[in-house]
């Protein structure tokens, strides 16, 4: 019977996502939230039969009942998340809330099957998320000052890190994470929104070249700061959102291209320099040649991907826990092996799509300051997966990063949503910008209207 439940489920478990990443796509044909209204409804619906498959599996895998009342209350808080944002924010982005809400549910689903003790507290740390969350939108929308903090935003995120690189404990050779009462958190993931607001500050005030190099000057230290602390990860992802707002702001292809070469400088200086990251490039150019050594992370990770098929193994039905770290670095890799490639390709198009319907929201804004948030936001998110993603599958060497919404990590996952939430803010910003522009152009209709009245009359 638990046999023909797990193979059942896998092929139900994959249709349903298939059916689910559809409607994702199927929403770009569709501007108003009228028309999206049976797309929000039919994700919905998907999202929680993906859901109930898969813990059907775990537990005709595992016999344990424990393990559906997490699922219940995974059903109460899911839902209350989004029938409250429906009902607070109804000019905000639903797909982007209902994609964010299907990913943390893979997460919560392959990290109970990798450690119970795991997914439980990181259900708690999305509830709490959610709680901080759904006052974010409302502060955006209202607090235009918000811009005025550029400098602030600056010499916090510098000091956070700053503290880090001074004090922080060493983790496999890079300083990561800070302790505060015994609390560990990882600074870098709040400093990206620090950074995110100081560069959208920075260079939507620029007045000329100079204001951009001081600009980018400070974003540099940035930068700095994160390598000589070997967390190298970030240090890209900050270095990609500077190349792409400095972009979004000056639409100049050269500062584009300048940024490259100094990447490419920094990168080969940065291999000569920390020996990790030599031992990373080795091992991801030929990862078998110590498989027992340095190429062991890839190598478990390339079998598990591998070993998957195109439907997976079924839930408890592979080995991936022989993956170091794989509830954080790896956990793409655990999907594949358990889930199938199938789902893990349909899970990428997913945040794939959540990238196109934020980025589209920047395009249809027209505050100069909220664009380069909200476009930061999307360039990082999908970054980061490509990262995880690609650092895992042997496309790039490893860079240490998490998974944005499934990976195990309190940090990642708060500050995640938190920007989810940002998104959601501006969404609402655009909405009003349309309502002014429709109001406007009735304005203009009037007046036109009027003065053709005022002419028939005195001809007449």
């Amino acid at each position: 019977m638990e046999l023909y439940v797990t193979e059942i489920s896998k092929y139900v478990i994959a249709s349903l996502l298939f059916l689910y990443t559809v409607m994702a796509f199927l929403a770009f044909k569709y501007r108003s939230r009228e028309a999206r209204t049976n797309i929000y409804a039919t994700q919905i619906v998907l999202m929680f039969l993906i859901q109930l498959a898969c813990f059907v599996q775990i537990i005709a895998r595992t016999g344990k009942v424990l393990y559906l009342f997490f699922f219940a209350f995974q059903i109460v808080v899911f839902s209350a998340v989004l029938m409250l944002f429906y009902f607070i924010y109804p000019d905000g982005n639903r797909l982007i809330i209902n994609n964010c809400c299907l990913l943390l549910m893979i997460g919560v689903i392959i990290l109970t099957r990798l450690s119970y003790d795991k997914a439980v507290k990181q259900f708690v740390i999305v509830a709490v998320s959610f709680l901080i969350g759904f006052f974010i939108p409302e502060m955006i929308f209202r607090f235009n000052f918000l811009k005025r903090f550029t400098w602030i935003y600056a010499g916090v995120g510098i000091a956070a890190i700053g503290v880090v690189l001074i004090l922080g404990a060493t983790i496999n050779g890079s300083k990561l994470n800070y302790a505060i009462a015994g609390v560990s958190f990882q600074p870098s993931e709040f400093v990206k929104v620090l950074f995110l607001f100081f560069l959208s500050g920075a260079f939507y005030k620029a007045k000329g070249f100079v204001d951009l190099m001081i600009a980018s000057a400070v974003a540099a230290l940035h930068v700095i700061i994160l390598v000589l602390s070997k967390d190298l990860g970030s240090a890209l992802i900050f270095f990609m959102l500077y190349l792409a707002l400095i972009y979004i702001s000056t639409e100049n292809v050269g500062f584009f291209i300048l940024g490259l070469g100094f990447a490419t400088l920094a990168s080969a200086i940065s291999y000569k320099l920390f020996s990790h990251i030599q031992v990373r490039v080795h091992a991801w150019m030929d990862p078998f040649s110590d498989i027992t050594g340095t190429g062991y992370q890839l190598s478990q990770s390339l079998f598990g991907i591998s070993s998957g098929g195109l439907f997976g193994l079924g839930l408890y039905g592979g080995s991936p826990k022989s993956i170091p770290f794989v509830e954080t670095d790896f956990i793409f890799s655990a999907i594949a092996e358990e889930m199938g490639i199938l789902f893990s390709v349909l899970m990428i198009l997913v945040c794939l799509s959540t990238f196109l319907l934020i980025m589209q929201e920047g395009y249809y804004i027209h505050d100069k300051f909220y664009r380069m948030i909200i476009c930061g936001i999307g360039i990082s998110f999908i970054f980061q997966t490509f990262l995880t993603i690609g650092g895992g599958a042997k496309f790039i060497p490893l860079t240490g990063v998490t998974l944005p919404l499934i990976s195990y990590g309190g940090s990642s996952v708060l500050v995640t949503i938190v920007m989810i939430m940002i998104v959601e803010g501006i969404c609402m910003i655009g909405s009003d910008e349309r309502y002014e522009e429709y109001l406007e152009e009735r304005r203009r209709y009037e007046r036109k209207r009027n003065r053709y009245e005022r002419y028939e009359d005195e001809e007449y």
